[in-house]
């Protein structure tokens, strides 16, 4: 087999958990085994809890090997902080970081950046474009234009800069992978010249065999993931009463996660954390799975459907945008407008268990497997990193 040379630019990577360190670590492992030499730098480890993992602690630099793969771990200041200069410091830690092992390490001739965080991205781009490597850029959400959305930023001087950073890394890349046609045409719009490819977070793993059981009181739907500003949780249960047919069940740490696992409801549940070989057991006893925002953010599309329809839990999708329309017409579930609480609390009020078996499990995740094809689309990926 030869090898080829690329490295994987990601503020996140395992053992951190969530979309955007499992995205990384799957495209990794699947470059390493279509015979690639994969190389990673990332901070240590910190997320969501804003501290480096015990193992890391009091070290500037490790590298290891981890299955076969080259992973540099490097310095950062961590925060969960909401304070926005607070995590701008954090950000420009890594990024300084980062600038350092680019100047002092050898690098390969394609580069594969995650683009979020800007600064981080920004970075990464710009060592990789004066040191003349191929540059791939994965662009899972529009920053600043997300941050926007969110209400995490206003429009003035720093929303300018990032969005020449944004820019300037649009312009110097080879190649440009988006999360969503969104994404692409934001992108297509800036720079019309850059070569795009859609490259959706599908999951790659084994998937059990569904147990047929007729579903039964409470109905018990799920949310696992970030507890953060943008997914809301603890605002939209402020805007609802939960029927006693229902149980809401929530996984995941963040921000949120104090509010929400104060017990003041019986029928919210609060999991707390847990790995995501455990969290795939754990979903399979759940009804519905719930993914919101509590703004629409433009060109998102959330890595949760991909995920909890592969493993054939029936979708309350309350995030706008692209997503819906993938839930819609792929048959996946059930979409309720961003911010529209109204029709939420007439579904949760209205939900049975025969609307819930509209949905079988079984169908469920055989339209997603039909559908999202993680194999199919790495091989296109793969085709385009090779004619770079």
């Amino acid at each position: 087999m030869t090898f080829k040379s690329i490295l994987l630019v990601s503020n996140y990577y395992p053992p951190e958990q969530g979309a955007a360190p499992n995205r990384i670590e799957v495209l990794a492992q699947s470059l390493q085994a279509s015979g690639y030499k994969v190389q990673v730098v990332c901070p240590f480890p910190n997320y969501p809890t804003g501290r480096v993992f015990s193992k890391f602690r009091g070290k500037l630099y490790a590298k290891t090997i981890e299955n076969g793969i080259t992973v540099y771990r490097l310095w950062v200041w961590p925060s969960k902080s909401t304070n926005k200069f607070v995590r701008l410091w954090s950000m420009l830690s890594f990024s300084k970081s980062l600038a350092l092992f680019f100047i002092l390490k050898p690098i390969p001739k394609q580069v594969f950046i995650q683009y979020s965080p800007v600064f981080v991205g920004f970075t990464a781009v710009f060592w990789s474009w004066l040191f003349r490597k191929k540059t791939i850029l994965n662009v899972s959400d529009l920053w600043p234009l997300a941050g926007f959305e969110m209400g995490l930023l206003n429009k003035g001087f720093y929303y300018s800069l990032l969005e020449k950073m944004e820019s300037f890394c649009y312009r110097k890349a080879d190649l440009i992978l988006g999360q969503s046609e969104e994404i692409l045409e934001h992108i297509k719009s800036k720079n019309p010249k850059t070569l795009l490819f859609l490259y959706r977070n599908f999951p790659n793993f084994q998937t059990a065999r569904i147990t047929l059981k007729t579903p039964q009181l409470p109905i018990k739907i799920v949310y696992a993931g970030l507890l953060g500003v943008a997914q809301g949780l603890s605002y939209i249960f402020s805007k609802i009463t939960i029927p006693e047919q229902v149980e809401f069940h929530i996984y995941g740490e963040g921000p949120d996660a104090e509010v929400i696992s104060q017990p003041k409801n019986h029928s919210i549940i609060y999991h707390g954390s847990v790995t995501r070989s455990q969290l795939h057991h754990e979903l399979t006893q759940y009804d519905i799975a719930f993914i919101p925002l509590v703004n629409r953010i433009y060109g998102s599309v959330p890595s949760k459907i991909f995920e909890y329809a592969r493993l054939g839990l029936p979708l309350l999708y309350m995030a706008g945008g692209e997503g819906g329309d993938l839930v819609e017409k792929q048959k996946l579930g059930w979409v309720v407008p961003v911010q529209d609480f109204k029709i939420l609390q007439q579904f949760l009020n209205t939900i049975t268990l025969a609307e819930v078996q509209k949905f079988p499990k079984e169908n469920v995740q055989q339209n997603a497997m039909d559908v999202f094809d993680f194999n199919l689309q790495f091989e296109g990926f793969k085709k385009q990193l090779e004619n770079l």
